[in-house]
């Protein structure tokens, strides 16, 4: 994986354009491993219901026209984005300690 776009992809969470006219949307890629898709929407909703920060971003999401299942899409793209951080990080520390050692 080089890039987070790629993780995305990967995941079943990068947007994939449905657009139609003058209406400009995004809805989620239908491909990849969906038990990396699914342990996301776990996690989303799981935030949707205790973060007051993910409340927030919803409802601003919601505010803004989306749909509830559009905020939630962005979301799991969100998410998804802070993994593969977590991710790549984690992989950078342990070829640094390869190399130490």
């Amino acid at each position: 994986l080089k890039s987070e776009a790629s993780f995305a992809a990967l995941c079943g969470v990068s947007p994939v354009p449905a657009s139609s006219g003058k209406t400009t949307r995004h809805r989620l890629n239908r491909g990849g491993d969906r038990a990396a898709n699914s342990a996301l929407h776990i996690i989303a909703i799981g935030r949707l219901r205790l973060d007051p920060k993910t409340k927030e971003y919803v409802a601003r999401r919601t505010a803004q026209g989306h749909s509830k299942l559009e905020a939630i899409r962005c979301l799991k793209r969100y998410i998804a984005r802070e993994v593969f951080n977590i991710i790549a990080r984690r992989y950078k520390q342990i070829n640094q300690t390869q190399i130490a050692a």
